[in-house]
């Protein structure tokens, strides 16, 4: 901005002191540091948003640059993929036809096996809880089946009459 030394501001303030008077010259000179202070702020402003808008500008690019980055691996992924199903599906048909063509009656075609029944444990219900043990034990929730019998006899309270 404009370089101002020292013996400048002292002639500006003689002269400031003069036209205007001793009087006025305190509210003349605040007035003039508050607008000095928003000029600053505007063009701090201004600054930050053209700063701003070159960033966003590099980062618009950096994104282009990185989509078409990915769009091309894409393409290259796919192409790839594809190849291979072909090279693959080729290989399967010259099996399958060289099969048909010498054993297909003599070789059976494989299955697999039905999936057997398995019987739960006797006390899966009980074991398939999503409450930890420890949880349970603290809250008094039932954590194996019993009787009603059992139960009577667990909480029986203790006869008097032992020695």
């Amino acid at each position: 901005m404009i370089d101002f030394g020292f013996d400048k501001i002292a002639l500006i303030g003689a002269v400031a002191l003069i036209v205007i008077g001793p009087e006025k010259l305190p509210r003349v000179a605040r007035t003039v540091g508050t607008l000095m202070g928003k000029a600053r702020r505007y063009v701090a402003d201004v600054k930050a948003e053209v700063s701003r808008s070159i960033e966003l500008e590099e980062l618009q690019k950096v994104k282009a640059q990185f989509e078409t980055a990915a769009r091309d691996v894409e393409q290259t992924v796919s192409r790839e993929v594809n190849d291979a199903s072909q090279a693959f599906g080729s290989q399967m048909s010259d099996l399958t036809g060289a099969l048909t063509g010498s054993d297909a009656a003599s070789s059976p075609v494989w299955e697999p096996p039905p999936p057997q029944y398995k019987r739960p444990n006797k006390r899966w219900r009980a074991k398939r809880s999503a409450m930890p043990r420890w949880y349970k034990q603290r809250a008094g929730v039932r954590g194996h089946v019993q009787s009603g019998a059992a139960r009577v006899a667990r909480f029986r309270p203790a006869s008097a009459s032992k020695p």
